[in-house]
């Protein structure tokens, strides 16, 4: 039942079948933490020492940061959120991060540092018995063929070590160079070219053998019900977050709902649907 409140080769990783069953389950995406979003680091902080701590675990479907561009980066604000989910799961509850487009640099020091548990895209499990595939997304966008190409090389284990091997400095360079890239780039594309693509969709149910897939990346939040191999199927896409407002995708005993995130002193509000 649902309610509304408010690349790697081989198989991906299982997680035990009961794992997820008992307790609540949250996940959010794209909150793309920088500097320059100090309100929404302040949302997200004040998300995991209050909503998050009631979580048996948090599922962070990639680009948590605007840009990540080593585990050596030292900004106060990033220690602050390397702080916040410390204790987050010092307190208790589980948070596995997947790798986003912006974050793909995140590595074992992080983890180290935070507790969480650097999860692979995509990411196999099971909620209340139904296989559930947990994505960042940006794989599913197969008709920007440049994108892919792009993607296809900075993942290489080699320009990886190559750019983490520069000084903090030039990654900063080089990351904000690529961030006005990108956003040149995407003013020239049409938005479905951006947009999950229904093969890619059915294609990755049928590879992992799943029902249900949770991705974000798009910044289109919505829950799409589709019949896939003479059964029905659902796609629940995730929500960006604001400075203002972010949202949590909640699943408890074999219900979902959403909840939207507000800071402080504002009234948190929820809306439902059968």
């Amino acid at each position: 039942m649902w309610t509304r409140r408010g690349d790697t080769a081989g198989p991906p990783p299982r997680h035990p079948a009961g794992a997820a069953d008992h307790g609540e389950t949250l996940f959010i995406s794209d909150l793309h933490l920088t500097p320059g979003r100090p309100e929404t680091i302040r949302l997200f902080l004040e998300f995991l020492d209050g909503r998050a701590r009631r979580a048996r675990h948090l599922y962070i479907l990639g680009d948590l940061f605007d840009a990540w561009i080593g585990d050596d980066d030292d900004s106060a604000p990033y220690q602050a959120i390397r702080a916040g989910l410390r204790g987050l799961t010092s307190a208790g509850t589980a948070c596995t991060l997947l790798p986003g487009n912006r974050d793909f640099l995140l590595g074992r020091a992080f983890c180290r540092d935070t507790g969480c548990t650097l999860g692979r895209d995509p990411t196999l499990t099971r909620f209340a018995g139904v296989p559930t595939l947990l994505m960042h997304g940006d794989l599913l966008c197969t008709a920007d063929l440049d994108y892919q190409r792009f993607r296809r090389r900075v993942r290489n284990p080699l320009v990886k070590a190559m750019f983490l091997w520069k000084s903090l400095a030039a990654r900063r360079a080089l990351a904000e160079g690529y961030r006005r890239q990108s956003g040149t780039a995407k003013t020239d594309k049409s938005a479905a070219i951006m947009d999950a693509d229904p093969g890619a969709v059915t294609d990755y149910l049928t590879r992992f053998r799943a029902v249900h897939l949770i991705h974000g990346h798009t910044h289109r939040p919505a829950d799409h019900t589709l019949t896939h191999q003479g059964q029905a199927a659902r796609r629940t896409v995730l929500a960006e977050w604001h400075d203002d407002r972010g949202e949590v995708l909640v699943h408890r005993d074999g219900t979902w709902h959403r909840e939207t995130m507000l800071p402080s002193g504002a009234e948190q509000h929820s809306t439902s649907r059968s």
